[in-house]
C-alpha cells in the first residue's frame, strides 16, 4: 500500500472514531422532564443555568412544565411525562405515591424531601386601607378577599390550613375554627386556579387582600408589581417538596439535581427569589436572616390541631366528604369535578 493509500485509510479510520464518538456522546445526552407548579419557574430556571454549569448537569437538557400544583400532579397520574416533580404540597406528591409512581419513603429523604420553604401572608393593597393584620380583619364587613380554588391549587390547600390552624392556635375549638375558615369562605371573592393566577386577580384590582405565599408577593415584587404584604402572628410554614418518578429512564440524574436544589448556589438562589432555605447554614447568612426573620407564630403540617397532609386531605379537602367539600356547595363554589 502505497503512501496516499495509508494516508486515507488512516483518515478514515479517524473518521470513524469521531462518529462513533459523537454517537457515543449523543446516547449520554440527557433530557429531564420536570413537572411543577407556577410560583418557581423563575427561580428553577436559574439553578437549572446554573447546574448546567456544573460537571454534573454538564449536557442536561430540561423540559419543563407549570401549572397549578393539584392539577399539575393530577397530569403526571393521567401520563404526563414526567422525570422528577416540584409541588408546592406533600399532599399533592402523595397523588403520586398512591398512583404508584413515587417512592412512599420520598419524605425520608434529606430535608424530608423539600426543597425550600415558604409562609402563608397577607398581601394588602397601597398603604393598607382596610388595616389588614391578623386573621379576624378578613371576616370584617366589606373585607373582599381572593385565594385560590382548592381543588386545584396547592396554595389554597395551605391557605386553608393556615387560616384553620390559626384559630386553634388562638384559643378556638374545632368547630369554631371550621365555621371560621366557612365564614373566611363567604368573604372570598375569587377563586383562581393557581396562586400565581390569583396574585394576577388581585393586581388587576378585585379584592382588598390576597392569602399567598410570602415567595409569590416577593417575586411579584421582582417583576416590578406594587404589591404589599404583611405576615400574621400565626401563620403556617409552607414546605415545598420535590421528588423522582420511580418509573423514570433518568432516576440518577434527576437525583443529581435533586442533590444540586439543596446545595448552597441553590439554597442561595432560592433565597434571592423569596423562598426560605432549608439549609440551615443559608439560612444563617446575615442578608438571608435579615430578609426572613424567624417569628415565633409559624406552625408546621404537622401541627398536633392538623395531623400532617394525610389526615388534612381526609378531614379537608376528600372531593365528596370533606369540609372544603362542604363549604364550597354552601357558598355556591367551584366544585371538585
Amino acid at each position: 500500500m502505497n503512501k496516499t493509500n495509508k494516508l486515507a485509510v488512516l483518515a478514515a479510520a479517524l473518521l470513524a472514531l469521531a462518529a462513533a464518538g459523537g454517537a457515543t456522546a449523543a446516547s449520554q445526552s440527557t433530557n429531564l422532564s420536570l413537572v411543577a407548579y407556577s410560583t418557581p419557574k423563575p427561580v428553577i430556571q436559574k439553578i437549572i443555568e446554573a447546574w448546567q454549569q456544573t460537571p454534573d448537569g454538564s449536557g442536561v437538557s430540561f423540559s419543563q412544565s407549570y401549572g397549578p400544583s393539584t392539577n399539575q400532579a393530577k397530569a403526571v397520574v393521567a401520563g404526563q411525562p414526567a422525570d422528577l416533580v416540584f409541588l408546592s404540597t406533600g399532599d399533592d406528591v402523595n397523588l403520586l405515591v398512591d398512583a404508584g409512581l413515587v417512592n412512599q419513603n420520598w419524605d425520608r429523604q434529606s430535608y424530608g424531601g423539600i426543597a425550600a420553604d415558604t409562609v402563608v401572608v397577607f398581601a394588602v393593597r397601597n398603604g393598607n386601607p382596610k388595616h389588614i393584620k391578623g386573621w379576624n380583619d378578613l371576616i370584617k364587613p366589606g373585607v373582599q378577599v381572593v385565594t385560590p380554588n382548592p381543588f386545584s391549587s396547592g396554595s389554597a390547600k395551605w391557605n386553608i390550613l393556615a387560616a384553620y390552624g390559626a384559630q386553634r392556635r388562638l384559643g378556638k375549638s374545632d368547630k369554631q375554627a371550621t365555621a371560621y375558615v366557612q365564614k373566611l369562605f363567604q368573604h372570598v371573592v375569587s377563586q383562581d386556579t393557581s396562586g400565581s393566577n390569583a396574585t394576577n386577580t388581585f393586581l388587576s384590582g378585585k379584592g382588598d387582600v390576597l392569602i399567598t405565599y410570602e415567595s409569590e408577593a416577593i417575586n411579584a415584587r421582582l417583576a416590578g408589581k406594587n404589591i404589599q404584604y404583611v405576615i400574621p402572628r400565626q401563620t403556617m410554614l409552607i414546605q415545598l417538596p420535590v421528588a423522582v418518578l420511580k418509573n423514570s429512564k433518568n432516576v440518577d440524574k434527576a437525583n443529581q439535581f435533586i442533590r444540586y436544589l439543596r446545595s448552597k448556589p441553590a439554597q442561595e438562589l432560592f433565597a434571592q427569589y423569596g423562598f426560605r432555605p432549608v439549609d440551615p447554614h443559608v439560612a444563617a447568612e446575615p442578608s438571608v436572616k435579615k430578609e426572613f426573620p424567624a417569628r415565633p407564630g409559624i406552625f408546621e403540617i404537622d401541627d398536633r390541631y392538623i395531623g400532617g397532609w394525610r389526615k388534612a386531605d381526609k378531614v379537608w379537602f376528600d372531593p365528596r366528604n370533606g369540609r372544603m367539600a362542604k363549604i364550597e356547595e354552601a357558598i355556591g363554589g367551584p366544585s371538585s369535578g
